[in-house]
């Protein structure tokens, strides 16, 4: 029993699992199905990964890691969703899906719309406005109001992107690009608004209907000159139609009549 019990101990027990093959983009098995509605294809869109991947879905305004979830698009016609999946052997493959939304039957904030028309729309200096860009009293002025400036200035005072710059914000990806009416520049970053997030005057009056904030970019002549030029990411929303854009920045602990910064935008 001993010689036998010697035999046992000195026997490896091994437990091996194996992580699985990894598969091609062509092996996967996942969906992008839009909900019906009175016989039209909504809004609602319905994303399924069967496969054994992990999952990372990319929707335009929105991202997820979870293999099954119910999201909403934001424009009609053609949408594209982007789905990776990470194999266990820790390789990517990626696939791209394609929506077409007929109708939108479940409810969507409408400035995607006015900000990006479409899809992705252009916004340029608004040369019909008295001035495009410069100072003013925060919560007071809704455009420059001091220290102002007209587009044609705009050469002078960005000299990366010109009075003839323009910006495409874009639902894919929620991405902000700013190309360079001077030269072949550009920059992209990303975008995201809260139209809860309002500001009232003294009054008790809305004077910012919202909140603009940028990531990596920053909007035309994106800068705060009595703070060594620092760039702007976060604005007031004044005005958003899809026509006018109108923002705002209030230089750090500004108060009523305080200094504040205004851009003036319209759809290209």
């Amino acid at each position: 029993m001993l010689i036998a019990a010697a035999f046992v101990a000195c026997d490896p027990i091994e437990d091996r699992q194996t992580i699985g093959d990894a598969i091609t983009a062509d092996q996967l098995d996942v969906k992008a199905t839009p909900v019906v509605v009175n016989g039209k294809n909504s809004n609602k869109v319905i994303l399924e990964n069967n496969s054994p991947v992990l999952s990372s879905w990319n929707y335009g305004i929105g991202t997820s890691q979870n293999a099954y979830l119910e999201v909403l698009l934001v424009i009609e016609g053609e949408n594209k969703v982007t789905f990776t999946g990470l194999n266990p052997d820790g390789t990517t493959i990626t696939k791209e899906l394609t929506v077409n939304v007929e109708e939108l039957s479940f409810p969507v904030a409408a400035e995607w719309g006015m900000l990006c028309g479409s899809g992705s729309k252009d916004w340029v200096w608004d040369e019909t406005a008295n001035a495009v860009w410069g100072n003013g009293g925060y919560k007071g002025n809704t455009s420059p109001g001091w220290w102002t400036n007209d587009k044609a200035s705009m050469d002078t005072n960005d000299t990366d992107y010109g009075s003839n710059g323009y910006m495409t914000f874009s639902v894919n990806g929620s991405s902000l690009t700013k190309t360079s009416g001077l030269s072949t520049l550009a920059q992209t970053g990303t975008f995201k608004f809260d139209m809860s997030k309002t500001t009232n005057d003294d009054a008790g009056a809305i004077w910012a209907k919202g909140k603009l904030n940028t990531k990596g970019v920053t909007v035309l002549c994106g800068k705060s000159p009595n703070e060594s030029n620092a760039p702007v990411y976060d604005y007031d929303i004044l005005k958003l139609d899809d026509d006018k854009l109108v923002l705002s920045y209030p230089e750090p602990g500004a108060g009523s009549w305080g200094t504040a910064w205004f851009w003036m935008f319209r759809a290209k």
